[in-house]
Formats: C-alpha cells, sequence, structure tokens
C-alpha cells in the first residue's frame, strides 16, 4: 500500500508500507512513527507493553530513515483523529518494521513550513525535491503535460520531436553552440525554438503538429528566463 492512500475502508486490513519517517514521537512506552512516501503521511504505532522487541527497532529511527512496516490497519479513536492529515482517521498497529537504509541528520527539514536558502536548496536538490510542495509541482507538470497531450491527439495532432543539434540560426538571443568532435572546427547550435523545423513540417504535409519541446537561449537571467526552458510548440 501506498502510505497516503490509507483511509477508514481498508480498516481491518494487513498492511505493508515503505517510505521515509517524517517524525518519531515517544510518549513513554508508545512510539508514533509518522511514514512517509509520495502520495502522504501516515502513523505507524508501536507499544512496548505487547513487543518490546520491536519497540527497541522502532526507536532507534530517525527523520529521514527508510523503513518498511507491517501490521494492522485500524480506525483510531475520535479524540485521537487527525483533520489535517487524509489519513488521520487511522493508524497501523506495527507487528514488524525492517530498517531498509539508514541516514544522517540531513542539512535542513524535509518540512515546507521551514524557510530553506536557496543556494542549500539547490546543493541539496534530492533532499528539496522530497518536500511535499515540490512532489506536488512535478506531479501537476507531468498531469498538464499529459492533459494536453489527449486533447491534442483528440483533435488529430501529431507529435514529432525536432533534433536538438541543429544549425545556428539569427534569432532575438545568443545560441548555445557545442563543438562538433568528428569536424574539428565546426559547431552544432542548440535550438531557441523549434520554428524553422515546425515550418519543414508544414511544408511536408504534417498538417497538425506538437511537441513538448526544449528550448536554449543564451541570454541574461531574468525573473521569468532562464538559459533552457520548455513550451508546449504547435502549428
Amino acid at each position: 500500500h501506498m502510505c497516503g492512500e490509507l483511509r477508514l475502508e481498508h480498516a481491518g486490513q494487513t498492511v505493508t508500507v515503505n517510505g521515509w519517517v517524517d517524525r518519531v514521537r515517544d510518549n513513554g512506552g508508545v512510539l508514533f512513527l509518522l511514514l512517509r512516501d509520495r502520495a502522504g503521511i501516515v502513523q505507524c504505532t508501536f507499544d512496548k507493553s505487547v513487543n518490546a522487541d520491536l519497540f527497541d527497532i522502532a526507536f532507534t529511527c530517525r527523520t529521514e530513515f527508510v523503513v518498511a512496516v507491517k501490521g494492522k490497519l485500524v480506525a483510531r479513536d475520535a479524540a485521537a483523529i487527525n483533520k489535517k492529515m487524509p489519513t488521520g482517521e487511522v493508524e497501523i498497529i506495527a507487528e514488524d518494521i525492517r530498517i531498509l537504509s539508514k541516514a544522517e541528520t540531513t542539512p535542513f527539514e524535509i518540512d515546507d513550513t521551514k524557510e530553506v536558502g536557496d543556494q542549500i536548496r539547490l546543493k541539496y536538490r534530492y533532499l528539496d525535491l522530497r518536500r511535499p510542495s515540490m512532489q506536488y509541482n512535478l506531479k501537476l507538470r507531468s498531469d498538464m503535460a499529459k492533459a494536453a497531450r489527449h486533447a491534442l491527439e483528440d483533435m488529430d495532432f501529431t507529435e514529432v520531436e525536432t533534433p536538438t543539434f541543429i544549425k545556428s540560426t539569427p534569432e532575438g538571443a545568443r545560441d548555445f553552440v557545442v563543438p562538433a568532435r568528428l569536424v574539428p572546427g565546426s559547431w552544432y547550435a542548440l535550438p531557441q525554438s523549434p520554428q524553422l523545423l515546425k515550418q519543414l513540417l508544414m511544408v511536408s504535409g504534417v498538417e497538425r503538429y506538437y511537441q513538448l519541446a526544449r528550448c536554449y537561449r543564451d541570454e541574461d537571467f531574468r525573473a521569468d528566463r532562464q538559459p533552457e526552458f520548455t513550451q508546449l510548440d504547435m502549428e
């Protein structure tokens, strides 16, 4: 099961979940381990009076450890329901835990509420991308591309992938150039847009064309512009 997809209707099932340890709370003999994957967070409960060995293993877990937890999914008591979590009505009463990978203390918390400087976010990009807001952005972009493809294909458009290495063309910005090893002194240019290639397709009879095209422009940074970007290109 995915951590974030467990709901009240799954109560009574024996489930196995894998993910990162998001938080650990020790309530004196009862330990709550919040486990996170790309779908969300679920609470796993370890009771020392029921299984001391299992409790001791869970007690060694720290944030960002990767663990697998098996147990019975049960409905929480009314007073313990967490309405801020989609999985807040249930918890896993752990019957087994395996530590798949330990983690050192991270340079910043994997938490959207904490402010982190851009330089450290970029240095530890793999940690930054674990944050829920970044996971959401990636999924949203994927959904947008999927919706665009479905809509355009329903209108009889053909997706054509155009070359990345082309001849330099006079446009508004400077080209990025790539040396051609097999022809010393010659260079390829990276396309600022697929404009010429798109025109070639039109003349060739590809009457409805589209692609999610990578574009490259060697120009100064602006608030809304970077050296490489993607555009939904169509004709």
